[in-house]
């Protein structure tokens, strides 16, 4: 992790700028933020678990709902037969966006999981 949360780190801080011409940037701006912030401390072993734990909580819980949504992800497989997501960056169609922010949190989630386990290991070898 000493060398992929700095990548991370980035990549979520150019995710967050990506979000400027967003419909809804003052919610995306501060979830890749987050996420940035905590490869930061991570990568300074400053991370406290319950940093990554709120993270989680709010990712995994709003994964959870545009997942469900009427114009979510599953409504992208099932009624729209998973169509491409990544033809244009203009997301016309609501099951897009859903389905593109969807796997957005997909990847803060696993970074936070890999993080999580990370310092769990850490702090069992000081112990």
């Amino acid at each position: 992790m000493r060398f992929s949360n700095p990548i991370f780190m980035v990549l979520f801080i150019l995710f967050a700028a990506l979000q400027y011409n967003d419909p809804d940037p003052y919610l995306w701006i501060p979830i890749y933020l987050y996420g940035a912030l905590i490869c930061w401390l991570a990568y300074r072993k400053r991370l406290k678990p319950i940093l990554i734990i709120i993270g989680l909580v709010f990712y995994v819980g709003y994964a959870i709902y545009l997942f469900v949504a009427p114009d979510g992800v599953l409504s992208w497989v099932n009624d729209h037969n998973a169509e491409n997501i990544a033809e244009t960056m203009k997301a016309e169609k609501p099951w897009i966006e859903d389905a593109r922010e969807f796997f957005g949190l997909v990847i803060l989630i696993v970074v936070l999981l890999i993080n999580y386990v990370h310092l769990r290991k850490r702090s069992k070898g000081n112990a």
